[in-house]
């Protein structure tokens, strides 16, 4: 197994210009774009903000699929997918893998998850999953969207900034720390 090794001198930041400005869209395949709609626009909050309708070639295949975008406060949005043709679908069909780390996490206030957890409480969807974890530097909500999907929705804690300010002095310390094989924990705000 080949070493991995990383500095342990903290790297300048990154020029501004040169960082990608924020999240444009992020995209997923949805067997229902209705039961899609009803969650994220209905449950979650987050407004139907363009429906595209197009016919185009793909791996040299004219398609006609639909395409939604549900908007976020910064302009982002999360991107769904349905085609046609069942084909179509079978064949661009994301697996979405199960586990919990696999997820797209959105920053919210106190007041807006507690009204989500109330949404979705109200649907009384099983498949949802709704649970909280207090992870110290945040709190999270999680739920499961119709496409298996996990979402997550966290408050960040009252001293954010000051913690992340602390993470970015260590961050390639720690990094270094647990590839030599100390594993030790260094969340202290749990």
């Amino acid at each position: 197994m080949p070493h991995t090794q990383t500095q342990t001198q903290p790297r300048p930041h990154a020029q501004a210009r040169s960082l990608p400005l924020r999240l444009h869209h992020h995209a997923w395949i949805t067997d229902d774009q209705e039961a899609n709609r009803r969650f994220y626009e209905d449950v979650v909050g987050l407004p139907l903000v363009a429906t595209w309708t197009e016919r185009e070639a793909m791996a040299g295949v004219e398609r006609a699929y639909s395409h939604t975008l549900y908007g976020l406060a910064d302009g982002s949005a999360l991107a769904f997918f349905q085609f046609a043709d069942p084909k179509d679908q079978e064949e661009f069909r994301t697996s979405i893998n199960s586990t919990p780390m696999r997820h797209i996490a959105f920053k919210v206030e106190a007041g807006a998850q507690e009204a989500i957890r109330e949404r979705v409480d109200a649907v009384g969807s099983a498949d949802a999953n709704p649970h909280v974890i207090d992870h110290g530097f945040c709190v999270s909500l999680y739920v499961t969207d119709p496409n298996g999907l996990i979402l997550e929705f966290a408050v960040d804690h009252p001293d954010v900034e000051k913690i992340e300010a602390e993470q970015r002095t260590t961050a390639h310390t720690d990094l270094a720390r647990w590839l030599a094989g100390d594993h030790t924990s260094n969340n202290r705000w749990r």
